[in-house]
């Protein structure tokens, strides 16, 4: 019978990535440093509108931050062997996985919030739809996280070979999810490639936040459909490949 995660166990889980795992490299370089490198870049020599500006710095901040960290715990619990006295300690896989999750939210909802408003002042931006630009950022990070909790299903203990696989899924993703490129300029087989990325709704949803025109309702519905289906997936390989990180 299925039995409800417990959210007090999850938050010691969180709590404990947040001291051990999130001051590493990582994310300073995969979570703070590449989206900046990556849009001034892509800002030096063009002239884009600052919509387009802020759109893209807010995706790829909360995309790369997300998935920092969050592919990457669970091989670095195997390889330290600490995975072992989890998963002897009374909680289950749904509630250690949560808990990833969780961590990984706080810390990207917290570091992309600061670097999409101090960005938004900069261009001159104020949010017309506030709340609703707070509860994509939420639920991007929740969608994001739980992207990488699913890679770190893999069963291996070496990091690379995750953050190998991570790197394949990341970097397509940002190409045909609007952050460069509008989905409408795409080719027939980008935008429908595009339908399939999350990030792509959360990107439209910003748009949205800072523009007032159209309707959040899809975009939000996509991230909330995305990241119950990322959750539950994440529980289904991670149990039927526990075993063999043991």
């Amino acid at each position: 019978m299925y039995r409800l995660p417990r959210l007090g166990k999850s938050l010691s889980i969180a709590k404990k990535d947040l001291k051990i795992y999130y001051g590493k490299g990582p994310v300073v370089i995969f979570g703070i440093l590449l989206p900046f490198f990556f849009f001034f870049a892509f800002l030096v020599g063009r002239k884009m509108p600052p919509l387009s500006l802020i759109a893209g710095l807010s995706g790829m901040a909360i995309w790369f931050t997300s998935t920092s960290i969050s592919p990457v715990v669970v091989p670095w619990e195997t390889r330290t062997k600490t995975l072992e006295r989890l998963v002897a300690s009374p909680i289950s896989v749904t509630e250690m996985l949560l808990g990833d999750i969780i961590g990984s939210i706080t810390l990207a909802t917290s570091i992309s919030a600061v670097t999409i408003f101090a960005v938004a002042a900069i261009l001159g931006l104020m949010p017309v739809n506030f709340l609703t630009l707070l509860l994509g950022i939420v639920l991007a990070s929740f969608c994001f996280s739980a992207i990488g909790v699913l890679i770190s299903a893999l069963p291996t203990d070496t990091t690379s070979d995750i953050m190998m696989l991570s790197t394949l899924i990341k970097f397509p993703l940002i190409f045909v999810s609007g952050i460069f490129i509008p989905t409408s300029n795409l080719p027939g087989w980008g935008t429908m490639i595009s339908r399939f990325s999350p990030l792509t709704y959360f990107v439209d949803l910003v748009r949205f936040s800072f523009s007032g025109s159209g309707s959040p309702w899809m975009d939000i519905g996509a991230l909330f459909g995305f990241s119950l289906l990322f959750l539950f997936a994440s529980d289904f390989f991670h149990r039927r490949t526990l075993l063999k990180r043991l």
